[in-house]
């Protein structure tokens, strides 16, 4: 078995020639040559007797005519923000980054996408299905001349049914902000990267969503409606890990949805509420037992009435009754004395 690796390709920034220089020249050459074949007509037309035009300067500009039409094909523009992958043969000769108007070996690669047969196929499949539908075919975007855009990217993933880290079924969707750092990687180190992204950000997301429970953790523990930040940060490191094949850069990372399948989300609802419910109690209680606290040292410090231990389990049983209680209490005047 073959275990070698193949080698990572890396971005080499070249420079090319300035298109507005060039222009001029060309085309100053491809008049001259012209000219030059009007004037080894007439010129042989005139001098000689039998009419040839001059051989030698008829068969150079012949020769140089084709030459010059070929580099004015050479030119080619770059907006902000975009790159063009030079290719000469099969080789990587450089990337130029600088927007403007260029000028290049006219025999650089000017292939029309960048993305292989299983990306032209897929293609070909998706406009099939379209046509099927019923609805207009979606415009294609080509990379002529192997450019390739450089702008942020944004990458809004589909909601995904998943498992978390308790085995709950769970609906989950993320966005990615991306773009491409490293030309050379994107254009020849994966088949398709615009699909690369796509297929891993789907893939660390579902792993992502299996390390972390939904909202229900032991002591200090992240989750995914807890730990907002660090989950988006763990999503965006392990995105960066799996795309740094593909020379893409991922600027952020977030989720945009998150809740529980549906056919568990009644469950998980009653759930939530019962756990609202009991904390609520918690609080309630412990406020009432402060209160009863306060009220039994306030009596004795201030010698308002004396109670023996009978009395005060009564008093403190009716402070509770009446601050814990959910409906209103209707208290009962006692018109006799205190034991009666």
């Amino acid at each position: 078995m073959n275990t070698n690796q193949v080698a990572a390709n890396r971005e080499m920034m070249v420079r090319v020639k300035n298109g507005w220089v060039m222009l001029p020249l060309l085309l100053g050459l491809l008049g001259g040559n012209i000219v030059l074949l009007i004037y080894s007509i007439a010129a042989g037309v005139n001098g000689n007797p039998d009419g040839h035009p001059i051989v030698s300067l008829f068969v150079f500009s012949l020769i140089l005519l084709p030459v010059s039409i070929i580099l004015l094909t050479g030119f080619f523009t770059l907006q902000p923000n975009e790159a063009r992958v030079l290719i000469l043969f099969g080789a990587y000769r450089g990337t130029v980054r600088e927007g403007g108007f260029h000028w290049g070996n006219p025999f650089y690669s000017n292939g029309q996408r960048l993305g292989g047969m299983m990306a032209q196929i897929a293609e070909a499949q998706g406009k099939l299905a379209v046509a099927k539908a019923g609805s207009a075919t979606p415009a294609h975007k080509t990379a002529s001349r192997h450019k390739i855009s450089l702008r942020a990217r944004t990458l809004n993933g589909e909601k995904l049914k998943v498992n978390d880290k308790r085995g709950n079924p769970i609906e989950i969707a993320a966005i990615v902000i991306w773009r491409v750092e490293d030309t050379a990687q994107a254009a020849f180190d994966v088949d398709d990267y615009e699909k690369y992204v796509e297929t891993q950000s789907e893939s660390s997301l579902r792993h992502l969503a299996s390390c972390f429970a939904y909202d229900y953790g032991e002591d200090n523990e992240i989750t995914l409606r807890s730990g907002v930040d660090e989950v988006s940060q763990a999503l965006r490191k392990e995105l960066q890990e799996r795309l740094a094949r593909a020379g893409v850069a991922v600027e952020e990372a977030r989720l945009t949805h998150l809740a529980y399948a549906p056919e568990i989300a009644q469950a998980m609802l009653r759930r939530q509420q019962a756990e609202a419910v009991i904390a609520a109690r918690q609080k309630i209680v412990h406020g009432a037992v402060s209160m009863v606290d306060m009220a039994l040292k306030e009596l004795a410090e201030k010698n308002v009435v004396q109670l023996d231990d009978e009395r005060k389990a009564a008093m403190v049983s009716n402070l509770l009754v009446v601050l814990c209680g959910e409906a209103e209490v209707h208290p009962v005047v006692n018109t006799g004395t205190l034991y009666n």
